[in-house]
């Protein structure tokens, strides 16, 4: 990804987000364009206007970390927006590790430790897995395969789930909330392009959703990134129903750049009751394939 268009898109996109009353200044009648202009936001980031529309043009190699702070204040980033433009000036001086180019990891070939699976196969009151910044599920615990059986049910999806999300239907049933499932997946992309932006098979991805889905392509052009640790979610599962689940995602530190997230339910909720009924479900499911598999042979 040009490192420069993506430093002049993101940082355009946060000056237009916020409006003159925001930022404390007089909105005046003559704008032509939303959000603040160059000269306002050098003047709150206390630089010349030329030196910050050097910086708007994508200029961020040499940057110092005063300069970029300064910067972030002055649009207001959050805390996801501000690691953003950090990772994308680190790209800028090839300082960062994380930004190098690296060994292409061909995903279908990464198998977890056996400790790894192990752990999540402990974990039986909720679904568990392993994803990457792509969000290609790694490993999953059982309750997790079966949460998830729509996004294996299609080869295409190749066990991803901003694929399941943009391109198969059946994703318009299992986020009842589809707009802000949407948001959210995108976001993550965009996170892991700045943190990784010589990741060949993100480019692979973003390329093939941005071909086939205009509503990727819309949020792809909006920048917005976003740290995705806690917070609670609707869900549909076409064998168990309505489920409201609390999530945590945890960076493991034996596989940088690897997510464990755990969904669980509020004690006695009747989405409990239903991640029972789907840990029922799963085991009968199971139970018929083995059956399957040993009459067939």
């Amino acid at each position: 990804m040009d490192n420069q268009q993506e430093v002049r898109e993101f940082l355009t996109s946060r000056r237009a987000k916020i409006t003159p009353e925001q930022a404390g200044l007089p909105s005046g009648t003559r704008r032509r364009v939303p959000g603040l202009r160059r000269s306002e936001v050098a003047a709150l980031a206390d630089m010349s206007v030329e030196y910050y529309a050097k910086l708007e043009r994508g200029n961020l190699a040499g940057v110092s970390p005063a300069v970029l702070e300064a910067v972030a204040r002055a649009l207001r980033l959050d805390e996801a927006e501000r690691a953003h433009l950090l990772h994308l000036a680190q790209a800028a001086d090839g300082s960062d590790v994380l930004t190098r180019p690296r060994r292409r990891r061909a995903t279908r070939q990464w198998t977890p430790h056996r400790s790894l699976q192990w752990t999540l196969d402990a974990i039986t009151a909720g679904p568990a897995f392993v994803r990457n910044g792509r969000m290609d599920v790694l490993a999953a615990n059982p309750l997790a395969r079966a949460f998830y059986s729509d996004v294996y049910a299609a080869p295409g999806n190749q066990a991803n789930l901003a694929r399941f999300t943009f391109l198969d239907p059946a994703s318009r049933r299992f986020y009842p909330d589809w707009d802000l499932a949407a948001d959210v997946t995108v976001a993550i992309l965009r996170t892991e392009a700045g943190r990784n932006p010589h990741d060949r098979d993100l480019h692979d991805l973003v390329g093939e959703l941005s071909t086939r889905d205009d509503a990727f392509r819309t949020r792809w052009g909006a920048h917005n990134v976003r740290h995705h640790g806690t917070g609670t979610k609707r869900f549909h599962h076409h064998a168990v129903g309505e489920l409201t689940l609390a999530f945590e995602g945890l960076e493991m530190a034996a596989e940088p750049g690897l997510t464990l997230t755990i969904y669980t339910a509020e004690p006695g909720s009747p989405s409990e009751e239903g991640l029972r009924l789907l840990a029922s479900w799963a085991a009968t499911q199971e139970a018929d394939a083995t059956t399957r598999r040993v009459q067939g042979s």
